[in-house]
């Protein structure tokens, strides 16, 4: 640290590890920067590569204080405002996450699950793929460039040397929070109710017609419907995701207030 010190000199220094706390959240809680598919090796030098690149740009213009105790304040507000940024995108794509399992339950694709390789976890069929096709339209809308340029406005909203407001910054991932349920119902709603509609059907056919095998009948024909209007609505998803990213960004920005 020391040699460090005397070759880069304190402001460098210390400006590169603020940087570094308000990067890291992005390769824990965002989408793709955080995927299990990336070695935690490869995200590291990914997260230090972008350090390196913001700071000496962010530290232009700033006196950053270089007591142990002071220091230590800015690391945990930068990590803080990092978390908070990182947390609001990712609830995006959790509500994604979400909307298949939701879809999953109702078709009756639970009962199975795999592991998700993007979070490592277990995971049923429709809400993996629907994981996998939101990071895939993520890639192919240049959305981590946009979350990249947001965490960089970041600085213009709350610089290294000022101390954000609290209260806007809780409130802000209470919104984000409050609304996976919400957008999961935008996204699977259509599929939701045409599965109902179609228990509905059969439940009515089963009283008609007792004889008949409802579960039998009534499984591969919730299948088909639920696949076929996924399929439909898919192209939907990939939009409403798409202005999804931009909102986001834009929300984690006015969560964010000097205080």
């Amino acid at each position: 640290m020391d040699l460090l010190l005397k070759h880069f000199g304190e402001q460098s220094v210390v400006g590169f590890f603020l940087v570094l706390a308000r990067v890291s959240p992005l390769f824990v809680l965002a989408p793709l920067f955080s995927s299990r598919l990336v070695p935690a090796r490869v995200r590291g030098i990914v997260a230090v590569a972008l350090a390196v690149g913001l700071s000496p740009v962010l530290i232009r213009g700033h006196h950053l204080p270089t007591a142990p105790t002071e220091v230590g304040w800015l690391l945990g507000k930068e990590l803080l405002i990092g978390l908070a940024f990182a947390f609001v995108i990712g609830a995006l794509f959790t509500a994604i996450a979400v909307a298949g399992s939701f879809l999953d339950t109702m078709i009756g694709f639970s009962y199975g699950s795999l592991v998700d390789p993007l979070t490592g976890t277990s995971s049923s069929v429709l809400q993996q793929a629907y994981s996998l096709i939101s990071i895939l339209v993520f890639i192919a809308i240049g959305g981590d460039a946009w979350v990249v340029k947001g965490l960089a406005r970041t600085y213009d909203v709350v610089p290294l040397d000022r101390m954000p407001d609290l209260g806007s910054l809780v409130g802000g991932v209470d919104v984000a929070f409050v609304s996976i349920f919400a957008s999961a119902i935008q996204v699977a709603g259509p599929v939701v109710l045409a599965l109902a509609l179609t228990d509905a059907a059969f439940g009515l056919v089963s009283r008609v017609v007792p004889q008949l095998n409802v579960f039998g009948v009534g499984f591969p024909a919730k299948v088909t419907v639920g696949l076929l209007l996924i399929g439909v609505s898919l192209p939907f998803v990939a939009g409403w995701l798409a202005d999804g990213v931009q909102w986001a960004v834009s929300d984690a920005l006015r969560a964010l207030k000097v205080a």
